[in-house]
């Protein structure tokens, strides 16, 4: 096959990657800036969010936070970004660092503090313990100028930020086929973060090999 046939033949799986990309970020801005209403004080609010007032001011430190964890994030992975303006890259990079971190840890706070049963809180609660874990080893690899390592680690956590916008997905699709909340709130607590997780795991390897 030459070299021109092989070009047109990948050029379907660039134009499906671009799209994926730019798809996800222009969701991941538009759920970030959602989010703010928790704090700007606008804009509905889900029912067990108000009626539970242990998660003041937690929601609002997590949805700050993780709001701009989610902006930046997609950011982030950006190739361009990255070469032609590495001073930015770092700068958000140290701001969407403290976002996960401060995101993840409200997000242990508000699982354990949930109504809807051990399995939801578990499904939250593991998605922040991943969510630290893998910003933090996202964070020490490029530290040790270990670049490649530091790359699969920032996809991985980004997965895992991206649950925010995969949650608000499930929660209205779910509702509108007529599945009970409390049970579709304890399905998507694993749903909302799983697949994504499996997803960067397929990215990586494929672009390992």
């Amino acid at each position: 096959m030459s070299g021109t046939a092989r070009a047109v033949d990948m050029e379907p799986g660039r134009m499906l990657s671009k799209a994926i990309r730019y798809g996800g970020a222009l969701l991941g801005v538009g759920v970030g800036l959602l989010s703010l209403r928790y704090i700007a004080g606008v804009g509905p609010v889900p029912a067990n969010v108000l009626a539970n007032r242990y998660f003041d001011p937690w929601i609002a430190v997590h949805a700050v936070a993780a709001s701009i964890a989610l902006m930046l994030g997609a950011m982030q992975l950006s190739s361009v970004m990255r070469r032609r303006w590495p001073g930015l890259h770092r700068a958000s990079g140290w701001l969407y660092v403290l976002g996960c971190i401060v995101g993840a840890a409200s997000a242990l706070v508000l699982s354990a503090g949930l109504s809807s049963g051990p399995v939801a809180a578990a499904g939250f609660g593991a998605l922040g313990v991943l969510w630290l874990h893998a910003t933090m080893q996202g964070l020490g690899s490029a530290r040790a100028r270990d670049f490649s390592r530091h790359r699969a680690w920032m996809i991985r956590s980004y997965a895992l930020t991206f649950a925010a916008v995969t949650l608000r997905v499930y929660l209205p699709a779910s509702q509108l086929i007529g599945i009970d909340f409390d049970l579709a709130y304890r399905c998507i607590a694993w749903l909302a973060w799983v697949p994504n997780v499996v997803i960067a795991e397929v990215c990586i390897r494929h672009g390992a090999r």
